[in-house]
């Protein structure tokens, strides 16, 4: 039996990762990461360890299913490719849809040998990754996957007027974003529209009532619809996201998704790649 986790040191290195703050600190080694993260090397490589085997058993778990394992055969990203995931902490967490889809891959599809780079950093608004854009669009990929706003629509302080990034200059960084991919690349691009949350979660969660930091869905449901009407394909979340299911797939502070919730997100994405869930 593994040792239980300090659910500090665990949350920190599941949802916060330095090497991509810094471009040019991408290939900082394990030995300085544990001391960045103020611990020694065992105690982070086992706690790293442990989400990679957890987010292994996702995928393993997923492809228990004989048609949902048809579905990843049938993927569209083709051998050789590269597939980048653009977004913000509910992308760059080690237990992400985007990683379990790396798992997926990588065991039903491994002489495929399809790079998976995962472009998503814990706080980034859509103002930050279009302002990151560029490198992002330079390592030559064939797919965008993108999951942004949640950020966006963060609210400061007591009864909060306004949300982080006003929703007309998101929909304008969304534009840009995908204007600037379509320049440069030739590569496909699929929406994701951020889940909606648990409000009354957020609301007793005593970090972001320290911080007065507050979430909306009406907000992120305005997102929403501006990514749904983008005539790009789109995988929507909101409405799977919604009651009853909501308890199970958003985490205790009401803003991310449980493992459990990822795994619905990379089943859907999955399912709509794949011409559709069945009726």
């Amino acid at each position: 039996m593994e040792p239980l986790l300090n659910p500090q040191w665990a949350k920190l290195i599941q949802m916060q990762h330095p090497e991509k703050l810094l471009s040019f600190a991408r290939h900082l080694d394990d030995k300085l990461l544990a001391a960045i993260y103020g611990m020694d090397l065992e105690t982070y490589l086992n706690i790293k360890g442990q989400m990679i085997r957890q987010v292994k058993e996702a995928a393993e778990q997923l492809l228990e299913q004989p048609d949902f394992a048809d579905r990843v055969d049938r993927l569209p990203f083709k051998a050789g490719e590269t597939v980048i995931g653009i977004g913000e902490s509910t992308t760059d967490d080690l237990l992400s849809w985007f990683e379990i889809l790396r798992h997926l891959l990588k065991l039903q599809r491994p002489q495929d040998e399809i790079r998976l780079i995962n472009e998503g950093i814990s706080g980034n608004t859509s103002s930050q990754i279009l302002g990151r854009f560029s490198g992002i669009v330079a390592k030559n990929p064939n797919w965008f996957l993108c999951m942004i706003g949640s950020n966006d629509v963060l609210r400061f302080g007591p009864e909060s007027a306004k949300t982080l990034v006003s929703l007309e200059e998101i929909e304008k960084n969304l534009n840009e974003i995908r204007r600037i991919a379509a320049a440069r690349t030739k590569a496909q691009w699929v929406w994701i529209t951020p889940p909606t949350f648990d409000e009354e979660r957020i609301a007793a969660f005593p970090h972001f009532q320290m911080g007065q930091l507050s979430w909306r869905n009406e907000d992120i449901i305005t997102v929403g619809e501006m990514i749904r009407s983008m005539p790009d394909h789109v995988v929507d979340t909101q409405a799977g996201f919604g009651q009853p299911e909501l308890a199970k797939f958003i985490g205790v502070d009401g803003l991310h998704p449980t493992i459990v919730g990822q795994k619905a997100i990379v089943r859907w994405l999955v399912e709509s790649l794949t011409g559709g869930a069945e009726k």
